[in-house]
């Protein structure tokens, strides 16, 4: 039973019609004469799987790709290393890029006057604008004195 399988797993049932959807499991068939479909310790396992293998960082077509080629013949464990070597280079290029905005906004903060001064001198509001317009000093089509 899908509902069952989901707490199993510790997924909602969404989460399983989903997988479904996506062909990351299948649907199991409904054997003569029962109402519900009941899902093998094998799709329990996928499942978890899936959910651990996301909590890693992989999207959900780079697992179904890490699937297929669990099933292949010719592959073997460098293939799938090579695909977790890829996605720590992708981790390692975002953490760059979240450095790097998180030390702008640093600058962009230390540079706020804080309370007690106009908000046209809030650094942390013109600071977007600085970037795009050149820093014209306007906000909302207005030109602040």
């Amino acid at each position: 039973m899908i509902g069952q399988a989901a707490r199993l797993a510790g997924v909602n049932i969404e989460t399983i019609r989903y997988y479904q959807r996506r062909g990351l499991i299948e649907q199991p068939a409904k054997s003569a004469g029962q109402a519900y479909r009941r899902y093998p310790p094998a799709t329990i396992a996928r499942i978890r799987f899936i959910q651990q293998t996301q909590a890693l960082g992989f999207s959900l077509r780079e697992i179904q790709d890490l699937l297929a080629i669990s099933i292949e013949d010719s592959a073997d464990c460098g293939d799938v290393r090579k695909q977790a070597l890829a996605k720590i280079k992708q981790i390692n290029a975002k953490i760059s890029e979240l450095a790097r905005i998180s030390d702008q906004l640093e600058r962009v903060v230390a540079a706020c006057p804080g309370s007690g001064h106009a908000i046209d001198d809030c650094s942390i509001l013109q600071a977007p604008g600085r970037e795009q317009s050149g820093g014209t000093g306007k906000r909302d089509g207005k030109t602040r004195s």
